[in-house]
């Protein structure tokens, strides 16, 4: 980079040593092309300079060297920026923890639990642009479906393309604390001093190889802070009945048990919150709660307005190609 400018080529600037090789040609064929003769004396030479025609022929492969300068830089594609701006942006680390258990097609939300959670979450990683998220989703054990990333896009697929069915690859259950190791274990990889975990589920512990509480103390030690969101409604919920071939047969009202105590348990061991979302909009609330309290400030370079710069060195290509023709067509013109 010189200045503002950059090149997209630079690796082609070595041509410009070219010069050094032509350079020297130049001078050891000006030697050799200048007649010799035997004489006693040179008194008689004596205040005879060099003309001015052959400083022309020096000035010609000057501007010939000059000429072959430009056409490497253009070779280069040098580009421009109008500005380089500095501001400060919110980024952090984040996790996204999903419950994909059966339960979650509890259908105490429109049209269920996991739709209701898929549109919300998909809402709030599409607000967060300058943020590193993952996603894990998780039942009897965990899963890491989306490495941590800022690709925005394939995360909100993800989390669309979210389905129970997935339980082909998970087992049924909810392991709330294989959810939260799944997600230490992305979130360790990442380098945002603020990390957290966002965990949402509609039961309890029941299953898994790590206890809720044990992950919750490994991700104090790491720095992460863990917000809980338990998803039912109060008192009953239509909970969907399987066949042994796995399709639901039927609905049928059934207790809505979250193990509160549990998931507030986890958000006070790392500094985090917990939140109890009992319908949709306040599903919305939590997470909008949650984008207000995960924010860390850090400062970004941008660099705008990125343009073609070559434009002045072809001029300049032109102008010295129209000299060299001028002083050789001329002033150095040779008669046959």
């Amino acid at each position: 980079m010189i200045g503002n400018m950059q090149f997209m080529h630079p690796n082609l600037l070595w041509l410009l040593l070219l010069i050094i090789p032509l350079t020297v040609w130049h001078v050891l064929k000006g030697r050799k092309s200048d007649p010799t003769m035997k004489l006693p004396t040179t008194s008689a030479f004596n205040g005879v300079g060099t003309s001015w025609k052959e400083w022309m022929r020096h000035v010609l492969f000057a501007l010939k060297m000059l000429a072959l300068a430009c056409l490497v830089v253009i070779l280069c594609r040098p580009l421009s920026s109008d500005s380089w701006s500095q501001k400060n942006v919110d980024g952090t680390d984040i996790v996204l923890s999903i419950d994909v258990s059966s339960s979650m097609l509890a259908r105490d939300f429109k049209p269920d639990r996991l739709a209701a959670a898929k549109e919300v979450a998909s809402d709030f990683v599409s607000g967060r642009t300058s943020d590193n998220i993952g996603l894990v989703a998780f039942a009897g054990e965990a899963f890491t479906l989306v490495p941590m990333t800022t690709d925005i896009a394939t995360l909100v697929n993800s989390v669309n393309n979210l389905e129970i069915d997935m339980n082909f690859t998970l087992e049924d259950g909810t392991a709330v604390g294989d959810g939260i190791a799944t997600a230490i274990n992305r979130l360790n990889k990442g380098k945002a001093k603020s990390k957290s975990i966002i965990l949402l589920t509609d039961g309890s512990n029941n299953t898994g190889v790590v206890y809720p509480e044990t992950a919750a103390q490994i991700a104090r030690k790491e720095g992460i802070k863990i917000y809980t969101i338990g998803i039912g409604t109060m008192g009953t919920a239509p909970f969907p009945v399987f066949d042994f071939s796995g399709h639901i047969v039927s609905y049928e009202n059934m207790k809505v048990e979250i193990d509160e105590n549990s998931l507030k348990e986890i958000s006070k061991i790392t500094g985090g919150k917990y939140f109890r979302a009992t319908n949709k909009d306040v599903l919305k609330k939590v997470f909008a709660e949650i984008d207000k309290l995960e924010k860390s400030r850090i400062a970004v370079e941008q660099h705008n307005n990125l343009d073609d710069a070559y434009q002045p060195w072809a001029l300049a290509l032109l102008i010295i190609l129209t000299l060299c023709a001028v002083i050789r067509y001329t002033v150095l013109r040779t008669i046959p």
